[in-house]
Formats: structure tokens, sequence, C-alpha cells
């Protein structure tokens, strides 16, 4: 895989990464902030859009901003389960950071942070 290219907008505050330029994908909205593009059928991630991306890089107190992956909980298993395998693996891992906050007992929501700012 090529390097990704990174196009940052100021006006919208938007990251775009490409990782296969000009192609065509299909579209996953992680959160309200994070789109995924991928090629379904060969299982590959095409690029990642960061939306509010100056809030979503922001540090705090604590650490590193992290976000839940709400749009998980839309998708079938089958396809939940492609996308945690993707964010688990180059090049989403040298992105983002994946982990699961677990609010009650038996319950884990998909959490993600960037690993690093490009």
């Amino acid at each position: 895989m090529a390097k990704p290219i990174f196009n940052y907008d100021d006006e919208s505050d938007t990251l775009y990464i490409s990782f296969s330029p000009g192609e065509s994908a299909t579209g996953i909205a992680l959160s309200a902030h994070i789109l995924l593009r991928l090629h379904k059928q060969e299982r590959r991630v095409v690029g990642l859009t960061l939306l509010d991306y100056s809030i979503l890089a922001q540090s705090t107190e604590a650490g590193p901003r992290s976000f839940p992956l709400t749009g998980l909980s839309q998708l079938s298993t089958d396809r939940r389960t492609m996308i945690l395998d993707l964010l688990r693996q180059p090049p989403l891992s040298d992105l983002l950071f994946l982990s699961a906050y677990t609010p009650a007992q038996g319950d884990a929501i998909p959490i993600a942070a960037l690993y690093r700012e490009p």
C-alpha cells in the first residue's frame, strides 16, 4: 500500500486521509465525526474522513480525547466484525487507537483516539 495522502481543509476543519486516491468506495459513519471509506468486496480501507479534526486531535488533562464509535451499533454483526478487524490493523491502527469503554458489567462500547497527529 502506498503512503497515505493527507488533505486538511481549514474552513471546515476536516482532515481527509486517502489510502487509495481516486478509488470508488462505500462510506460507513463510525461516529458523527468519523467516516470510513472502504472497498467492501476486498475488505480494504480506501480512506478516512475526520470532521472537526482539531477537536478530535485535542488532548485533555487525562490524556488523548477518545470518542465512541456509535455507528458500529447500526451495522450487521458481520459488517461490525469486519470494521473492527480493519481498525486493529494498518493503515487504520497507525492513526487510531482502538479500545472500549465499559459502563456496566458485560457492556463494551468501542471507542477510539487519534494515535498521533499526521
